[in-house]
């Protein structure tokens, strides 16, 4: 059975695409979703690179109608959540999926509404795991991600599970 996945936000694909593992998480056994608002947040290059995917129906884009609107602004939600993350967390919770987030409040309010939530680490973990990546590769990738996103440097607990990584796969 695939595992449902919601990808929250735009963060995650562009990470993906950055590092040029966009087919490979496409490879991974599992359900994506996203939602248009995420989507429209993209690049158009990022974009078109999503639309193969859609068009396969690897990647299924939601787009919201009034009723998830009229949801959305009945739920409470923290300030600092744009409309993009709050439509991600309402489809994950509509579709039961899980969250794939970057994002600290994102995450913490998935985590507050009980939805599973993960993270680019979680998704290197799967890469390794199916062998779509050697652990070689992943932690080159990995490294790449450390050097081009501030997130993945100042966060001592995130820090740290990269440590644990690079001991794991070098």
């Amino acid at each position: 059975m695939k595992l449902k996945i919601a990808v929250t936000d735009a963060c995650i694909f562009i990470d993906l695409y950055d590092l040029g593992l966009v087919a490979s998480f496409f490879q991974l056994e599992i359900e994506i979703h996203t939602t248009s608002s995420v989507y429209f947040e993209l690049y158009s290059e990022q974009q078109q690179v999503l639309k193969a995917y859609q068009s396969v129906n690897k990647l299924i884009v939601h787009n919201l109608i009034e009723e998830d609107f009229l949801q959305i602004h009945s739920e409470s939600y923290p300030k600092s959540l744009s409309e993009t993350d709050k439509s991600v967390l309402h489809i994950a919770n509509k579709i039961n999926a899980c969250v794939l987030s970057s994002d600290k409040t994102v995450r913490n309010c998935a985590k507050n509404k009980d939805i599973e939530y993960h993270g680019m680490i979680w998704i290197f973990d799967k890469l390794v795991e199916a062998n779509i990546l050697s652990e070689k590769e992943a932690a080159h990738k990995l490294k790449q991600l450390v050097a081009t996103n501030f997130i993945f440097q100042n966060n001592k607990p995130l820090v740290d599970e990269i440590q644990k990584r690079f001991k794991l796969w070098s």
